[in-house]
Order: structure tokens, then sequence, then C-alpha cells
């Protein structure tokens, strides 16, 4: 999955605006939305996988690249600050449905940098790191250059951490970033108690080996240990093969497979190749024949979505924990 790897609005529009703010007593009002601002936190500064950023106020025009990060902004109520979005894997969340209709979808993918710009934004948020490749003229670099801030999830930047402990703290600075922190802790607050309460499902259940597969032929892309859908499998009582790779997505040989024997496996459901080609794909592979997950037909299914850094993942690693445990986690 390569994005993993790595006509603006005329000035002379803006001008009489901004002049029309400037000239009657919405001034005043805009004054005073500065002062709430200052006493809600900003000045907000932030470092973001290597980029610092000081937010004088929040960011009015966003575009999003990457599903997970617009849902994370429509979790948050974030809906009238997009300008634009980009790059679908799979289907939003119903929750999320109407409002995600509300927003334009600027490009199918990743948009080009005059897209980006014929959106007029102050701010994109990027999911993955291919998101602002720089070949591609939209580096962070080059979108600071044209006034505009950038964020990149941070699941494309940290190593050695506790993933789940990475979602509070994403969620906890786009709330920040955008003035509305105490919706931010709420949905900690109650991520925090919906894993609890998976955990506490799962006491007494002995993990079960999992290999996660995404796609791939020659070798197979699958789940490493750094990013959040190791953890995930973990919290749904289940190991991971390869939680020795040290990264979030990796490729691993069809014999590691082999000689890792995972008891089941989680395919990733995204794309154009559908989960049933890909379970075709596993079951008709003569060099899989005798692992214990191939031979008993043991497959879970996971949107891509929900094994990313965003707001699935607590309800995700419950589905999970129901797949790798079938009977034994409910209520």
């Amino acid at each position: 999955m390569s994005r993993r790897t790595p006509a603006l609005i005329a000035a002379a529009v803006l001008l009489p605006l901004a002049l029309t703010a400037c000239s009657t007593p919405d001034g005043d009002a805009a004054t005073g939305e500065q002062a709430a601002a200052k006493s809600d936190g900003f000045p907000y500064t932030v470092k973001n996988c290597g980029v610092t950023t000081t937010f004088k106020a929040p960011p009015k025009r966003v575009v999003t690249m990457n599903q997970h990060v617009t849902e994370i902004m429509l979790e948050l109520g974030l809906k009238k600050s997009l300008v634009g979005t980009a790059y679908l894997d799979d289907q939003v969340l119903p929750k999320y449905a109407a409002d995600y209709a509300s927003v334009p979808v600027i490009a199918k993918e990743y948009p080009s940098y005059e897209q980006v710009l014929a959106a007029d934004p102050d701010f994109v948020y990027g999911g993955y790191s291919s998101a602002f490749t720089a070949g591609d003229g939209r580096g962070r670099e080059a979108l600071k250059k044209s006034g505009i801030e950038t964020r990149l999830n941070t699941e494309s930047c940290t190593q050695g951490d506790q993933p789940m402990d990475t979602l509070y703290d994403e969620i906890r600075e786009v709330g920040r970033t955008f003035g509305v922190p105490d919706r931010a802790e709420a949905w900690i607050k109650q991520a925090k108690a919906d894993n609890a309460a998976t955990a506490k499902k799962l006491a007494d259940l002995k993990p079960v080996s999992v290999f996660v597969y995404d796609s791939g032929d020659k070798t197979a892309f699958t789940a490493g240990g750094e990013g959040i859908g190791n953890e995930l499998i973990e919290r749904a009582g289940g190991t991971n093969v390869f939680a020795d790779l040290d990264k979030p997505f990796g490729d691993a040989s069809w014999e590691n497979v082999v000689d890792r024997k995972p008891e089941v496996i989680v395919i990733y459901d995204y794309g154009a190749t559908t989960v049933e080609q890909k379970k075709k794909r596993l079951l008709t592979d003569p060099a899989l024949a005798d692992v214990p997950a191939v031979k008993n037909k043991r497959f879970a299914v996971m949107p891509l979505s929900d094994a990313v850094l965003g707001v699935r993942v607590p309800a995700a690693v419950d589905k999970l924990a129901a797949q790798l445990h079938p009977g034994a986690t409910t209520p």
C-alpha cells in the first residue's frame, strides 16, 4: 500500500470582506472572539512529527487526507471546519455518513498541490506520511510557505511507544488545536472505559496467534509490532506473529507465515480486492495448506479504517475480540 510508505479565492474578493469587517461593529465581535480564544487555551504550541506550530486561534478551513483523520474531525464535531477531504479507504461509519456527505471530496486519492490550494485551506491534516510527499508538491514545508499549517497523524512518526496512549494524545492534541479540548477529553474517557470493559471479558482467556493479511502476492503485507494494529490484536486476545517487525506495516515472506503457524488470519478489508478474493488466495496456495488458520478456515475481517490510529479503535478491539474468541466475549 503505497500511501503508507511513504484556483485560490481571489484577493479582490477577500479584501472588500476584510474592509467591511473592520468598518462595522462586527469588528468588536471579532476582537471578542480572539480574546475568548486566548482564554480558552490559545496561543497553543504543539510539536507534531518534528514540526512545531503555534496556533493563535483554531484553524477555520481544513482539508483532510485519509479517512481516519477525517473521522477524528467528525467525531469531535468539527464538520463546519472541513472544506475538503480526500482518500477514502472504505465506508465511513453510519454515524458520520451525513456529515461526511456535506464535505467536498477534492480527490479520489491524494489531491495535487493545486487541488489543495483550490480549496483555500489554512490547515491540512494527513493520515499517513504519504499525504505529505514532497515529490508530489504536498510537502509540509511547501504548504507552510503557502500559509497552510499541517498535522500528520502520529502513528506515522512514533516508535517504541504504547499506541493506545498515542491515540489518546492524538485526540487530545487535535482537540486543543481546534479549541474543543472538552470534547476530546470526553472521548478519551469513554475510550478508556470501553477498553477496560473488553479487557475484563478477556481476562481468563488464552491468546490465539494471529497473522494479519493486508495484501500482497509474492510477499505478505502485514501488521508489524509498532502500530495500533499490533496493540489492537493484543487487546483483543491475540498475539501478532509478526510483532517483531519494527514498524506499523511491512512485508513478510510466506515461508515465515508458514513457520509461525498462526491460528487465525485477520484480513484487512479495503480497496478493489475483496475479502473473498483474499481468502481464495490464501486457501488455494499449496504452500499454506498446513498453516492452522488456513487448514481450519479461521478468518477474521476488519475494515482497514478500524486498524489505524483513529476513533474506531476501541470498538474495533471489541469486534475483533468477538471474532478471535467467539462466544466467550458475550457480556
